[in-house]
């Protein structure tokens, strides 16, 4: 099975940069996005084959999250159940026999870390959710989860200390989800890649120069460790200031 995970930084905008182009190619199972940034009939997506589940955010224009899957689920959710109230569409979770498949657009704890706060009550809410599910079967959690967990996550890592996306306490709170029984499935394969990213600034010839931050995931549960066949960054595709990330298993 192929999984892919992209923010698409608004999937209108993104559709006109070659979003469609690029997913008829890949022709995955499962296609979870970030950032969708509209609202219900806002556009409409021919995408045969595919059923599609769509997580809105009461603020227009803003955040929401959508996959598109070949197989239907057994269920769908959306949010974080009763752990956190969730008005901006950042989860959505689809069950079926063999796993749990999450996607998430974590809350950025924003340039002078007002959101910090929040970010961490996020960040425990999620964990605790995640745990609830894992109880019944394995879990894959996707998406931009807001924060580069190790040094060779981010090009500049000494100059980035302290900021949002490269806090202890970000960090902190990634260490205790894999901690809890997860893989980072990027770094299970390529352990010691530098240059790897999938998040750069819009500034000038900042992409051009990979000066960039990884901060699209997909953890697995080690349950589904034997089932881990690759994992890969898409980082020559354009049409958002992230590029896709991919997963696959044999399952």
């Amino acid at each position: 099975m192929k999984f892919i995970s992209w923010n698409v930084n608004g999937i209108r905008a993104c559709v006109k940069k070659g979003f469609l182009d690029y997913f008829h190619e890949e022709e995955a199972d499962f296609f979870c996005l970030q950032e969708t940034k509209l609202q219900a009939g806002q556009i409409e997506l021919d995408l045969k084959g595919y059923h599609q589940y769509w997580n809105y955010a009461e603020k227009k224009g803003y955040s929401g999250t959508a996959i598109f899957t070949k197989k239907e689920p057994l269920a769908v959710t959306y949010g974080l159940g009763e752990e956190i109230e969730d008005l901006e569409g950042r989860v959505i979770t689809l069950e079926y026999e063999e796993f749990h498949l999450i996607t998430m657009y974590t809350p950025n704890a924003k340039r002078d870390l007002t959101r910090l706060g929040y970010r961490m009550l996020w960040e425990e809410a999620a964990r605790r959710y995640i745990s609830q599910l894992e109880e019944s079967k394995p879990v894959i959690l996707c998406g931009d989860l807001n924060v580069a967990h190790q040094p060779n996550d981010v090009r500049n890592d000494r100059a980035n200390i302290g900021n949002a996306g490269f806090t202890d306490q970000e960090r902190g709170k990634f260490n205790r989800l894999l901690d809890a029984g997860y893989l980072d499935s990027f770094r299970y394969f390529y352990p010691d890649h530098d240059d790897a990213f999938t998040w750069w600034s819009y500034m000038a010839k900042v992409r051009e120069r990979n000066i960039g931050w990884r901060i699209d995931y997909f953890i697995v549960s080690k349950q589904l460790e034997e089932k881990i066949k690759d994992a890969g960054i898409d980082s020559h595709i354009y049409g958002s200031d992230h590029c896709p990330v991919k997963l696959e298993l044999e399952i």
